[in-house]
């Protein structure tokens, strides 16, 4: 596990003292008992707070409104996705035989969700000024990024807008399968962009929301050709 995770703790920039914190951090439920899901808990909290911080001292003249609203446009599991690709977490990951089988070391809830572990992993395994350096370095770039008068573009926007100059058709976003209850349905879609060999999935809550999961990772793709 030490040999495979440095990379990652060098990305993140903490060596973990207590290892058996970073393990249970990358360690799906479909896994075994001693998962994730209670670090997941405490890392969202912390994330709500550092990236709530980062934009009060950022933009000093925002309403409360205005601030919550470009937390959420940060703070969300698109996001996390895409940083999570960053740092190639899914090869890091413990799942179980289904989840393996079923793709999901590249499942948008699994990444999200195991990023928030990690900083709650880094909380207890040191102290909160480490996660939120942790956080801050993971965010920092985004932050700046945002112009607080425009709406940001949604990732299905930015990709129709790489793909138009280049004289590229639209993806096409074709709907995989619907699982869960209706109370709590899990939406799977995949975006294809044939002449390019592009294939990616997104999963979300509504159909909108999976569709630019899958709009995310096919950006990530292009991007880094």
């Amino acid at each position: 596990m030490s040999e495979r995770s440095a990379l990652l703790e060098q990305k993140l920039g903490h060596v973990w003292k207590e290892r058996s914190l970073l393990a249970q951090a990358l360690t799906h439920r479909s896994y075994g008992a001693h998962n994730n899901e209670r670090l997941e808990f405490l890392g969202d909290s912390i994330l709500n707070c550092v990236v709530g911080h980062m934009l009060y001292l950022r933009f000093p003249d925002l309403p409360e409104g205005r601030l919550s609203r470009l937390r959420a446009n940060l703070v969300n599991q698109e996001t996390l996705y895409a940083i999570a690709l960053d740092l190639s977490l899914g090869t890091h990951l413990r799942l179980g035989e289904g989840e393996l089988k079923s793709g999901g070391v590249q499942r948008p809830s699994i990444l999200a969700d195991a990023l928030e572990s990690l900083f709650g992993a880094a909380l207890l395994d040191a102290d909160f000024e480490t996660a939120r350096g942790i956080i801050a370095n993971l965010f920092q770039s985004r932050i700046e990024q945002i112009n607080p008068t425009s709406p940001g573009k949604d990732a299905k926007t930015r990709l129709q807008e790489w793909l138009q100059p280049r004289r590229f058709g639209l993806p096409i976003y074709q709907m995989l399968d619907i699982t869960g209850p209706a109370h709590a349905q899990s939406f799977h879609v995949e975006c294809c962009i044939e002449p390019l060999g592009v294939r990616t999935h997104g999963e979300g809550g509504s159909r909108k929301a999976a569709e630019q999961q899958a709009a995310e990772a096919a950006l990530h793709i292009l991007e880094q050709r």
